[in-house]
């Protein structure tokens, strides 16, 4: 009676059959990559958009990680990690070059306001400086030193502690504490606090 019933994977068996697509993606099969993609975008996908906060950015952000996974496949170690730790690194590290990214962060910034339904809800004036605040913030964390704006935007956007930004980036704790506050003292002054 039961018959029809499709058992979810074991997490071994899952865990083998991405390690199985993995091999043959390295190949280049493309039926694998497919394959993978379709098991692993859904939570790969979360992971960007958690990041970045916005829909279209973690979209394209899954897109250039898959790319690089296509070509990267065959560096793929199954001793060292198992592929959605792989992937999820490929994910990660893009999210964190996008949001390195100070065009990126204004054009989005422009489209969302080009793009975005007013509710009825919001007030106009309301809603006017609120996109007013958030462009003169992308404009102040765009001035800020790369290793600064990375440091902050991990710990404030991201939720790391300074501890893990400190592994993150490979950095003694003093100088990620000190990266931070000094971007948070620019911000301070450039929005006018």
């Amino acid at each position: 009676m039961h018959d029809n019933l499709v058992s979810k994977p074991t997490p071994e068996k899952a865990l083998e059959v991405q390690r199985e697509l993995m091999s043959a993606m390295a190949v280049g099969d493309r039926q694998a990559f497919e394959q993978l993609y379709r098991l692993t975008s859904p939570r790969l996908f979360a992971v960007a958009l958690r990041m970045l906060r916005r829909h279209a950015w973690a979209e394209e952000v899954l897109h250039d990680s898959y790319i690089t996974a296509w070509n990267r496949a065959a560096s793929y170690n199954p001793a060292l990690s198992s592929p959605m730790t792989w992937l999820t690194h490929i994910v990660r590290n893009r999210a964190i070059d996008w949001m390195r990214g100070s065009d990126n962060q204004l054009d989005a910034l422009d489209d969302d306001v080009i793009h975005s339904d007013a509710s009825d809800d919001d007030e106009p004036l309301q809603r006017l400086q609120q996109d007013s605040d958030a462009k003169i913030l992308a404009a102040c964390l765009a001035h800020l030193p790369a290793e600064q704006r990375q440091s902050l935007i991990l710990a404030y956007y991201q939720g790391l502690s300074h501890g893990e930004v400190s592994s993150h980036l490979q950095q003694p704790l003093g100088t990620i504490k000190s990266w931070i506050r000094r971007a948070l003292d620019h911000l301070k002054s450039c929005v006018g606090l």
